[in-house]
C-alpha cells in the first residue's frame, strides 16, 4: 500500500520563531492615529515607531518572532526634527522618530490592545 501524501494545509504550517531581546528593542511602539488605525482595518497595515537603526529586513524578522505573523511588505519614514515654540517664548523641537508600515498576511490580524 502506498503511503499518502501529506495534504498542503499540513504543509503550509506557520512556523513561530522565538524572539530575541534585540527584536523585542527593536519595536519601541504602535503609532495609534486615525489614519493608522484605518489603515489597519482596510489594509491590514500595521504602523509602528522602530529603532533609529533597523532596517526592512530586521523589521520584518523581528515582526514575525515577536507578533508571529506573515509580514507581506514593509515600508519604511523617517521624520525629521521641526523646530516649535511653545506659549511664544519656549523655543525646542519635535523628535526624530523612524516608523515602519508593516503589511500582515491576508487572514492574519495583530490584536495591539491587549487587556
Amino acid at each position: 500500500m502506498a503511503a499518502k501524501k501529506p495534504s498542503k494545509k499540513a504543509e503550509e504550517k506557520v512556523v513561530v520563531k522565538k524572539a530575541t531581546i534585540q527584536q523585542f528593542d527593536l519595536i519601541v511602539k504602535p503609532i495609534i492615529t486615525e489614519k493608522s488605525m484605518a489603515l489597519m482595518q482596510d489594509q491590514n497595515k500595521v504602523t509602528i515607531e522602530v529603532a533609529k537603526d533597523a532596517n526592512k529586513e530586521t523589521i520584518k524578522d523581528a515582526f514575525e518572532a515577536v507578533f508571529g505573523v506573515a509580514v507581506v511588505d514593509v515600508k519604511i519614514i523617517n521624520t525629521l526634527p521641526k523646530k516649535t515654540r511653545r506659549g511664544g517664548r519656549y523655543q525646542g523641537t519635535t523628535p526624530a522618530v523612524k516608523k515602519a508600515i508593516v503589511t500582515v498576511k491576508e487572514g492574519q490580524a495583530i490584536d495591539l490592545f491587549k487587556e
